[in-house]
């Protein structure tokens, strides 16, 4: 052997040094992969940042997460959701969160809703590599718009700081994207089977996942079979959760699920400036003008559609299934938001992902795209990199801002009356609440009172009994909803009624005297906690 053989030319080591540096190499991640592990993280530190402000992780922050949580407390404690008291979404948070529920019976509810915001928090985390791993055959461009702007994306925080459907819904209708494209185009056999079934539990957490789901079909549309596959998958994870429990109340399903979430009225609409500054993301600046965030909102649409139709003008095809899912979409949830006469700010954390696919596939696609024959060469790779540099540099400000924002949080109701209140109820007492994440802050969710109200949800059972009115709509007008609080008012030893309590209880002259006549108060406002005469002692 030459002396020179024994070593590698490229590198002047010898084979088994080279062998080695070559291996460690190639362990390295690629830039893709590092941008999805870094926007993940981010996104998971801001989120549970969020958790660790004053009063989020132990404390009430929320009127949603006591009915979603609480629904799959009372679940575990053998009351069934539509035949035992009224919920108006369908049962996919409550089993979802079932096992954290059950281990609520030794640790207590405190404990079972503190488990359950962490978990919250990590399914919105988990979007952010769900969108890199969707997008990452684009390359860094298309990974980092879409991930970054999952991470940092305001209403996605607002709805990772408890226990909300949002989250969860978003986390399932990624998986079933996942499944149903490879790369841009749709995928086919088994996986439509899969995504069909992610999309179909998603569903069973919020109906909303409707929208892309009818997208995927009219994507298939020419292809019968990859439809049918889909619609079955979609169907099975649909109905599987719910139709035990549709089956066993199915008057009451279809009165709280389908009636009150497609008639449900209240006293006045939603501004829409409200709506547009959340739903463009800009929580963090000043209160804009209408005609501001129209203009604001109109030209995202036209950076969108332009995108669009100039990817299809310099590549000369038709936008990939992938693009037109992300658009359609897209399209489809501005529309939903806008219009039905309720907004709330966590709404807008199920616009997040599709808002970011919409604007990072066309964009990825424009500067991707192989110039025309006889075009002028333009100089691509730099054009991508410096692109994916400018926007990780305007999402990482936008992190900043995220985090100075969260620096400023405490949550609304003080430690100090939680504390307090639980002094004041001896445990196993029955306690109704117009707000049930009260009750849950201070473990006096359960009762060891078999008669003790299980409503979990004041508002919804308004609206459900009603069609679709609440107490400053004319809920108070339809005798079963009189009854049903009636019920609770007569089998409740402590009322703890809270500030915002007048839109949720239906006041007639009949209730009314009831309380005056049989509760006196332990606390003053904002939020009166109330016992029964009977077992009132000094």
């Amino acid at each position: 052997m030459s002396r020179t053989s024994a070593t590698t030319p490229s590198t002047g080591f010898p084979p088994a040094v080279a062998g080695r540096r070559a291996r460690r190499r190639l362990v390295l991640p690629g830039a893709t992969t590092t941008v999805i592990i870094v926007a993940t993280l981010v996104g998971l530190a801001l989120r549970l940042y969020q958790l660790s402000r004053p009063g989020y992780l132990l404390g009430i922050i929320e009127y949603d997460d006591g009915t979603d949580f609480g629904s799959a407390v009372r679940l575990v404690h053998g009351a069934l959701p539509y035949r035992d008291f009224i919920m108006v979404q369908p049962p996919g948070i409550t089993l979802l969160m079932a096992p954290v529920a059950l281990a609520t019976k030794a640790a207590g509810t405190v404990a079972g809703m503190t488990a359950g915001r962490v978990l919250t928090a990590l399914a919105s985390a988990a979007a952010v590599p769900l969108a890199g791993l969707l997008t990452r055959h684009r390359g860094l461009l298309a990974v980092t718009v879409s991930c970054g702007i999952i991470a940092v994306y305001p209403d996605s925080m607002q709805a990772a700081r408890t226990v909300l459907l949002e989250p969860w819904l978003v986390l399932f209708c990624l998986l079933g994207a996942l499944a149903v494209f490879d790369g841009d185009r749709l995928a086919g056999g088994r996986r439509l089977i899969w995504g069909g079934l992610a999309f179909g539990f998603a569903g069973a957490v919020k109906v909303w996942a409707i929208l892309p789901v009818l997208v995927v079909l009219a994507l298939t549309a020419r292809r019968p079979r990859q439809a049918v596959r889909f619609a079955a998958g979609v169907a099975a994870g649909f109905l599987l959760p719910v139709l035990p429990f549709a089956l066993l109340a199915p008057r009451t399903f279809y009165r709280s699920v389908i009636v009150a979430q497609l008639v449900r009225s209240d006293l006045v609409r939603v501004p829409l400036a409200f709506r547009l500054q959340h739903m463009l993301g800009l929580t963090h600046a000043p209160q804009l003008s209408v005609p501001a965030l129209v203009a604001i909102g109109a030209a995202v649409i036209v950076i969108v559609a332009g995108l669009s139709v100039l990817g299809v003008r310099l590549t000369r095809q038709a936008p990939p299934a992938l693009d037109i899912f992300a658009t359609a979409t897209f399209g489809l949830a501005v529309v939903a938001f806008l219009w039905p006469s309720d907004f709330y700010n966590h709404y807008a954390a199920f616009l997040a992902p599709f808002l970011a696919l919409a604007i990072a596939l066309p964009l990825s696609r424009v500067l991707g795209a192989a110039p025309v024959a006889g075009a002028r060469a333009r100089p691509v790779v730099p054009l991508r990199r410096g692109a994916a540099v400018l926007a990780a540099a305007t999402l990482a400000a936008f992190a900043v801002l995220q985090g100075v924002a969260e620096s400023h949080l405490a949550a609304a109701i003080p430690a100090s009356e939680i504390s307090a209140a639980e002094r004041m109820v001896p445990p196993g007492a029955c306690v109704f609440t117009d707000q049930v994440s009260y009750t849950i802050a201070i473990n006096r969710f359960t009762s060891a009172d078999p008669g003790c109200p299980t409503m979990v949800d004041g508002v919804g059972s308004d609206y459900a009994l009603s069609g679709g009115h609440n107490a400053l709509t004319g809920a108070e007008h339809v005798p079963a909803v009189e009854q049903l609080w009636m019920s609770a008012f007569r089998s409740a030893q402590y009322l703890w009624l809270t500030a915002s309590s007048a839109p949720r209880i239906p006041w007639t002259p009949r209730l009314r005297a009831y309380f005056l006549a049989n509760f006196v108060p332990l606390t003053q406002g904002p939020d009166w906690l109330y016992v029964r005469k009977l077992s009132h002692s000094p």
